[in-house]
């Protein structure tokens, strides 16, 4: 039987005795994120106050009708309407294209996040103001005291002590894509691609198997096989494995099935083969990479038997988790990724976006199925449309305000100059961590499968696959690893056509 996870009433109890579990340079994190979700009305109407007063005088609020002083929730209210990406695309194009007058916002743009649209298939730029990325980055502070918490309280309960926990190393798979320039100039990029290359991320490469050339190249093929060999020289250095999502992860596995014979040939030999070009990942490796038989017989040992459960821990056996986002879309790997990390927990930290990094998971230990985040009030101001309802704003219900069981539409208002902007993102309410509401991720807003007069979301498409993968495949020893679906109308009357892998 699985060992529960920590309640979140664990950080207050860390704060009274702090020693027991987290280090003293830990406790003001954890108290900051306790006062945070104490009172989380005043913080979001001192947030919003903080919005509009920065970006007062700014052409879209101004068009809204809003004047200097109006800072309230009812003058907001009244005159911002609620928005689409669409009814913004005017005023961030002439961002783009090189207006440096305060078009959203009264401080300067400075780079924009590309999202990949995954609503309507097109990529969407979302603007960056200049002190976003320090507050991102601050916020992002709380997830390793909360985490390391969390870890070793998991691990007591089961008679374990986890000691060095912040000194071992993460074999996290990261990949970067090409960045662009819009005609005025500014960096259009996607986030991971802005996190990988900031000044913050590289002052932290000692944490990670991955050495930063190897992170930043953008050869697909050089990137992962340079972080996979990295990672076997590290093995017994590593104690969490994992990606941002969970398909990327999965795709490490499989790397690794197809190629772990050319990987112990270049281990023994003590040097890349000709398959890895770039000049700085194979400087880069070079500096981790030695001759080493015993290892390179080990990997083909462990690799050539054809049985990858457990791969994971028997590759490397100090691994204490998975680190993966496995809510929505990437819920179909739970199990894929149980098999292969021998029932490891697997842990989802927080919940960004491109246009906001909204909160963080204070149980990381929980089972993937019961995955919450709890919304920190600091970072936007966050409005709720409650699924169902016309769009209106009036219907908006306030982050204080919303109801446990319900599910909603986030919408945000950002200080980089996006309001009561529609996300896309729908939300279930979970419970309260003090009165901070714990939300679920339930899906995205308009990703749906359509045929004749149906409409099917992803949540859908995943429990019935699920459904059918406990019906006929597990009695068989078999189980779904990956899946697609598509509508198909070539023949009366329209249905859906799937098509799955398998192990």
């Amino acid at each position: 039987m699985a060992t529960p996870a920590p309640d979140v009433s664990a950080i207050g109890a860390a704060l009274r005795s702090p020693a027991a579990t987290v280090g003293e340079a830990d406790v003001e994190k954890l108290r900051l994120i306790e006062e945070l979700t104490s009172d989380v009305d005043a913080v979001q109407e001192r947030v919003l106050s903080e919005i509009l007063g920065r970006n007062a005088g700014a052409e879209y609020l101004t068009r809204c009708g809003l004047d200097a002083g109006d800072t309230g929730r009812a003058t907001f209210r009244a005159k911002v309407p609620v928005v689409s990406y669409d009814d913004l695309k005017p005023y961030i194009q002439r961002v783009a294209d090189g207006d440096c007058s305060p078009v959203l916002s009264t401080h300067p743009i400075t780079e924009f996040l590309t999202s990949t649209g995954t609503s309507a298939g097109e990529c969407k730029l979302i603007p960056v103001a200049m002190d976003d990325s320090g507050r991102r980055q601050a916020l992002h502070g709380l997830i390793g005291p909360v985490l390391k918490l969390q870890v070793n309280l998991f691990y007591m309960a089961q008679g374990q002590y986890v000691p060095g926990l912040e000194k071992g190393k993460g074999l996290n798979f990261m990949f970067v894509k090409s960045e662009t320039k819009t005609r005025g100039g500014l960096t259009a990029w996607f986030a991971l691609t802005s996190v990988y290359k900031s000044k913050q991320f590289k002052s932290m490469a000692n944490a990670y198997t991955s050495p930063t050339a190897a992170i930043l190249c953008e050869d697909a093929f050089q990137s992962m096989y340079a972080q996979m060999v990295c990672g076997l020289c590290q093995r017994h250095d590593v104690v969490r494995v994992g990606a941002v999502f969970a398909a990327a992860l999965v795709r490490a596995i499989r790397f690794l099935q197809l190629n772990w014979g050319q990987l112990a040939a270049d281990i023994e030999a003590g040097e890349l083969g000709p398959h890895v070009a770039d000049p700085s990942v194979r400087e880069a490796v070079s500096g981790i990479l030695r001759p080493d038989a015993e290892l390179a017989e080990f990997v083909r040992i462990a690799c050539s038997k054809g049985d990858w459960a457990g791969i994971i821990t028997r590759i490397w056996p100090n691994t204490k988790y998975v680190d993966a986002i496995v809510t929505g879309a990437m819920a179909q790997y739970i199990r894929t990724l149980q098999y292969y990390s021998g029932g490891l927990p697997i842990v989802s930290t927080s919940y960004a976006s491109s246009e906001c990094f909204f909160g963080i998971n204070l149980r990381p230990m929980c089972d993937p199925s019961e995955v919450s985040y709890t919304i920190m009030p600091n970072m936007a101001y966050f409005e709720f449309l409650p699924v169902g309802e016309v769009v209106d704003a009036t219907n908006l219900v306030d982050l204080a305000r919303v109801e446990v069981g319900r599910e909603y539409e986030v919408v945000i208002t950002t200080y980089a100059g996006l309001s009561r902007y529609r996300v896309g993102d729908v939300l279930r309410v979970t419970g309260f961590h003090n009165v901070a509401p714990q939300f679920r991720f339930v899906r995205r807003q308009t990703v749906l499968l359509s045929v004749e007069l149906d409409k099917t979301d992803e949540a859908e498409l995943h429990r019935a696959v699920e459904r059918a993968s406990s019906a006929l495949l597990r009695p068989r020893g078999v189980s779904v690893a990956d899946y697609t679906s598509r509508a198909c109308t070539e023949r009366i009357p329209g249905h859906y056509v799937g098509s799955t892998g398998s192990y």
